[in-house]
């Protein structure tokens, strides 16, 4: 396991940060830009596991503009290296605010990602995301607990 302070531990963290910035805002870019052509992919609402980026392009398009996360916090971080491996779990909390400012729990996430340098870059070639202790109406995710605010 890779502890806090080491270059290649934070510079995942940076990356995942960045993304994960840019998805709040609206612009799931910021992932995409980091993703391998060959990247593989899993979450809550894929059927199957998607493969490539041409098929993440096509996953993520339809909801530029519609994401809304004002505050996260990744608990936990884990950055394990290996040569040009890295693998990277944390908890994602998601927070939003309402018309008055006052703050509430979007949902909650597990993030598994592995990373794999490409030259001077690392990139995704892996990514899963499932729900931390979700909540179930009628044997589906509760769409509160969903992608998207």
């Amino acid at each position: 396991m890779t502890t806090k302070g080491d270059a290649t531990a934070e510079q995942i963290l940076t990356l995942e940060r960045t993304a994960l910035n840019r998805w709040g805002a609206g612009d799931p870019d910021g992932f995409l830009e980091t993703y391998a052509e060959d990247v593989t992919y899993f979450d809550p609402v894929t059927a199957a596991r998607l493969d490539g980026h041409d098929a993440m392009t096509a996953y993520y398009r339809p909801w530029i503009g519609k994401i809304k996360v004002d505050r996260y916090e990744i608990l936990n971080p884990s950055v394990v290296v290996a040569d040009d491996i890295a693998v990277l779990a944390y908890n994602l909390v998601n927070f939003l605010r309402d018309a008055n400012g006052t703050e509430r729990l979007l949902n909650r996430w597990n993030s598994t990602t592995v990373y794999q340098r490409h030259g001077m870059n690392w990139k995704i070639v892996h990514s899963h995301w499932s729900f931390t202790q979700p909540t179930l109406v009628g044997g589906n995710v509760n769409a509160d607990a969903g992608l998207m605010a």
